[in-house]
């Protein structure tokens, strides 16, 4: 069988495959043109040898309903067993990502947004997550004449880190030097924006500074700031330790109480989740233990409801849900930002929403 001549790159991520071509871009026709063959070319014969490798492929009948026929063909669900994969096609790169819901998920949303997709698979499913991209791959690679299987695990974010790696800084310089934002006079990426500095308590942080920020453990540790991109900063917490956090994590001056954990925010999440499971087993009696918890005071309780995603707020603002057991609750002053600020209780974004009144309405 004679190649077709296409150049590309072949890349895997963690659990994914994706592909990538660098063509010029010479006019709106001629990127139609290209991206019609991509398409016909790429992205359909990695949905063949899919089917040939067992997995059941369809296009996502949500999409075809919001979005159309034509746009929904550049996005498939799959699935073989337990393994669950996506495909898409955006522009010049198509990405295959795979995941697992059957073991060691931490994401309330599912495996798909866990980090760390590989280390969490059983075995079984990790070495049909390695023979699939494997083929796909090896598939591309015979296919077409320009196309390349990159490697770069031992380049810039796939650097080893630690004993007889990298140290964290340098593991940190040379991530930032293989970043397409990198400044080569600043030896970094350019700041923008004043926000994106600043620290949790109101300071500029700058590029090198000794700060505290919140670990994953959300414990306060010590560290020297590196900034990365947007708000994010890398915190180098020892000769291998690294973290990277927000610039909301990071405090110039000690916090205080450096033996507390600062998991507020979480609490709250895994109380309301408890609530609403509760509340939907029909047990009442420690729905009102957790409420009490929750809310020893006995204050008005609102709900936020978001008009353009038509779904309220979940717990700390952080989602949606449709279902009113599953919304976030939030006293008058943690509303903050979301309070509207005609002094009503409705703009053209949000609803404010009594939880009482909700309630008898249901």
């Amino acid at each position: 069988m004679s190649q077709i001549q296409r150049e590309g790159e072949v890349r895997f991520g963690d659990a994914s495959l994706s592909v990538w071509e660098n063509p010029e871009r010479r006019g709106w026709d001629q990127w139609q043109e290209y991206e019609r063959d991509f398409k016909r070319q790429v992205f359909k014969r990695i949905v063949q040898q899919l089917n040939r490798l067992g997995w059941s492929v369809q296009v996502p009948s949500e999409m075809i309903e919001q979005y159309g026929r034509s746009f929904a063909e550049g996005h498939r669900y799959c699935r073989k067993g337990d393994l669950q994969g996506y495909l898409d096609l955006s522009g010049r790169c198509i990405k295959f990502e795979m995941w697992q819901d059957v073991a060691n998920g931490d994401n309330p949303n599912g495996g798909r947004y866990d980090f760390d997709k590989e280390k969490r698979m059983p075995y079984l499913l990790w070495l049909e997550t390695e023979r699939t991209r494997l083929r796909v791959r090896d598939y591309l690679c015979n296919v077409f004449s320009g196309y390349g299987f990159c490697d770069r695990k031992g380049e810039g974010r796939h650097a080893k880190r630690g004993p007889g790696g990298l140290t964290a800084v340098e593991w940190v310089e040379q991530s930032n030097r293989s970043g397409g934002h990198y400044d080569s006079a600043l030896g970094r990426a350019r700041i923008n924006m004043a926000s994106n500095a600043r620290s949790a308590d109101g300071e500029t942080i700058n590029h090198g500074a000794q700060v505290f920020a919140i670990g994953y453990d959300d414990r306060v540790v010590v560290g020297t700031a590196y900034y990365n991109l947007n708000n994010m900063w890398w915190v180098v917490t020892g000769k291998y330790g690294l973290l990277n956090v927000h610039s909301g994590a990071i405090y110039l001056t000690n916090p205080g109480d450096l033996r507390r954990k600062r998991n507020d925010g979480k609490r709250r999440s895994r109380l309301e989740r408890e609530l609403s499971r509760a509340v939907k087993a029909m047990d009442f009696q420690r729905a009102q233990v957790i409420k009490d918890i929750l809310f020893p005071t006995n204050e008005p309780l609102f709900m936020v409801y978001h008009k353009e995603h038509g779904c309220y707020h979940r717990s700390n603002f952080c989602g949606y849900a449709r279902d009113l057991v599953d919304a976030g609750r939030f006293t008058w002053e943690e509303l903050g930002r979301f309070r509207p600020r005609n002094g009503g209780m409705e703009d053209d974004l949000s609803r404010i929403v009594p939880v009482d009144q909700e309630v008898k309405a249901a």
